[in-house]
């Protein structure tokens, strides 16, 4: 019975196996995250593309990135910089309400393909963006424009991370301040998309399930990952995720094409 009750809660277009290989992903993602602080949000959001429905991946993505930004900005909360964060509200509401209209009406390979070459770009672009000193314009428009991508790729922490480090050179209020920004950002985002008539009720056990291994990955990511040597598990994830990376880019090109 417990069984059978189990995968009457998980989404129908995924079977029993792909639910906990999500799982073990959230795990695993977040103990990478934990431990040398890469790619926990690139593995998370391609593996997302692959087993639930692409329309459903950037909303069900933004429940488990805002939750895990809430609570690392809760428990930093003494930290956080309020100065330039009205700006960047502003900017995130306008954006997020363009980019939602879009990106829900989007179809699936081209969906597929932009989220594809954000991964790439991700993995292999310009690591930083180098602000002058922080204004409030400049916190608007990183709100637009980081929002607005936001709707269409997932989680866009290294777009708004330069911002973030520009205003100051302490560690913690970095940390802090890009959790409460992000967890800001993907609660308007999904806002926005219920609002837009996305269901997140079939995904509701899907996201608790990802949410609790994500903070037990998160426990045992330094302890996990030291059994292997950091520079062999970078070469081997970016060569993997690339490699995902590269086929979700085909996707639209095979439709154009082909």
């Amino acid at each position: 019975m417990p069984l059978d009750l189990g995968l009457t809660l998980i989404p129908i277009e995924i079977s029993f196996i792909e639910f906990i290989i999500l799982c073990l992903i959230s795990f695993f993602a977040s103990a990478l995250s934990a431990s040398i602080g890469l790619g926990g949000g690139i593995m998370t959001i391609t593996a997302f593309i692959y087993l639930i429905n692409p329309l459903a991946v950037i909303p069900v993505h933004a429940i488990t990135q805002a939750n895990s930004n809430f609570f690392r900005a809760l428990m930093m909360r003494k930290d956080i910089s309020y100065t330039w964060i009205k700006p960047f509200i502003i900017g995130t509401i306008l954006g997020v309400t363009i980019g939602g209209q879009l990106a829900f009406n989007m179809p699936k390979h081209l969906l597929e393909g932009i989220i594809g070459i954000f991964v790439i770009y991700s993995l292999w672009g310009p690591k930083s963006i180098n602000f002058t000193k922080p204004t409030n314009l400049i916190s608007l428009f990183t709100g637009i424009i980081t929002s607005f991508a936001t709707m269409f790729v997932g989680g866009t922490g290294p777009l708004v991370a330069p911002f973030v480090k520009s205003t100051t050179n302490d560690r913690k209020v970095i940390v802090a301040t890009q959790g409460a920004y992000m967890s800001i950002q993907h609660g308007l985002k999904i806002l926005v998309f219920g609002i837009l008539g996305f269901n997140f009720g079939p995904y509701i056990f899907l996201i608790i399930s990802i949410v609790i291994f994500g903070i037990l990955g998160t426990w045992f990511g330094k302890y996990l990952l030291n059994l292997m040597p950091e520079r062999i598990f970078i070469i081997g994830f970016n060569s993997i995720i690339t490699g995902l990376a590269i086929k979700l880019i085909y996707s639209p090109i095979k439709v154009w094409f082909f």
